[in-house]
């Protein structure tokens, strides 16, 4: 039995075919105890007619029709009922939608987030299914590429590292120091890569966080390290993942350093979002370009030289981040020349 309903349709059908076949039981009952009386029956063959009939009729009497006697209950039913079923039919073809909606919000900001349950109907079970198998074949491919890339980064450290041991065996100073920069480089790539698939992989609860102290924070430890780097405004605490805050805010505040010597972060707090703009005076990004510094490996430059540029990752790490926090992060102009970037993050 069990079988036969298993499916959405089949609940969907049954459900809407017993709520009319009620309906119409009901109005037949109604019509058929508060309808008119039947009329009398007609003359036998061979009987003359007599006129009417001057005893009582043959028939039973019918109880007296009440001012609801008429059709107004059983249509009134049919209508209550049929938006009750319409009602519930339009909840259980809305709930499995619902859910995956649900499910895929989830598993955008937590790849480990819980598998949905596969109950319900069989296709609800069979949607569920399908979105577990998805969201297990995403993870291991992800877990695959972190794989592949930790076996070749360790794989490349090793002749890299010898290279740099036999760098010492050139007598041309120059060259030898161009040579270890070049490695160097290298090194730095692969390790900001595996910082950023860390980044991309790692998942963190969100909590409250004083976003104010871990600004100072930063501007301080930047200052003791001889930075231009100032602080100012104000804001009150906020639902967020500290981790990626904060690899946001060092990716912008290196990023601002690097080009422009000295930076300022201004908080500006209110009741639907905090702002946080990094602002700098350095030479700026044209309005052309500012989309694709957020691409992975984009460097304004042409060199790969790290002393004019990282790897090309900052701002990359720095706007996942930000939408791993439900913000969105974008570039302007400075006035009087200059970078600013700014972050918005919504308070739920």
């Amino acid at each position: 039995m069990r079988g036969r309903f298993d499916t959405l349709f089949s609940r969907l059908f049954g459900m809407l075919l017993i709520a009319i076949v009620l309906a119409h039981l009901l109005a037949f009952f109604w019509f058929h105890h508060y309808g008119p009386p039947p009329p009398p029956p007609p003359p036998q063959a061979g009987q003359a007619f007599n006129g009417p009939p001057r005893g009582p009729p043959n028939f039973e009497p019918r109880p007296p029709r009440p001012w609801f006697g008429g059709p107004i209950v059983p249509l009134t039913f049919q209508l209550i009922s049929l938006v009750i079923a319409a009602w519930y039919g339009a909840k259980l073809l809305s709930r499995p939608i619902q859910r995956l909606s649900g499910a895929a919000e989830r598993l955008s900001e937590n790849l480990d987030s819980p598998p949905l349950d596969e109950s319900g109907p069989r296709e609800a079970r069979q949607a569920a299914h399908t979105f577990n198998l998805m969201q297990r074949r995403i993870r291991e491919q992800v877990q695959q590429r972190g794989r592949m890339l930790g076996a070749v980064s360790h794989d490349l450290r090793t002749p890299l590292s010898r290279l740099k041991l036999r760098l010492e065996q050139i007598e041309d100073i120059k060259l030898q120091g161009q040579m270890r920069q070049d490695l160097d480089d290298m090194i730095s790539m692969l390790d900001a890569t595996l910082s950023y698939l860390h980044e991309q992989r790692t998942s963190e609860a969100q909590q409250r966080m004083d976003v104010q102290a871990l600004v100072e924070s930063l501007c301080e430890n930047a200052q003791d390290q001889g930075a231009d780097v100032q602080a100012s405004g104000h804001c009150a605490p906020l639902q967020v993942q500290p981790m990626a805050l904060r690899s946001c805010l060092n990716n912008l505040l290196d990023n601002a350093l690097r080009y422009a010597g000295h930076a300022a972060i201004d908080l500006q707090d209110s009741r639907e979002q905090l702002l946080i703009r990094v602002i700098d005076h350095g030479p700026g990004i044209d309005a052309t370009q500012r989309e694709a510094v957020f691409e992975p490996f984009f460097r304004l430059e042409g060199s790969r030289n790290r002393n004019s540029g990282g790897v090309g990752l900052g701002m990359t790490i720095a706007r996942e981040a930000v939408g791993r926090l439900g913000g969105q992060l974008s570039l302007e102009q400075t006035p009087g020349g200059g970078l600013t970037v700014v972050v918005r993050l919504p308070r739920h």
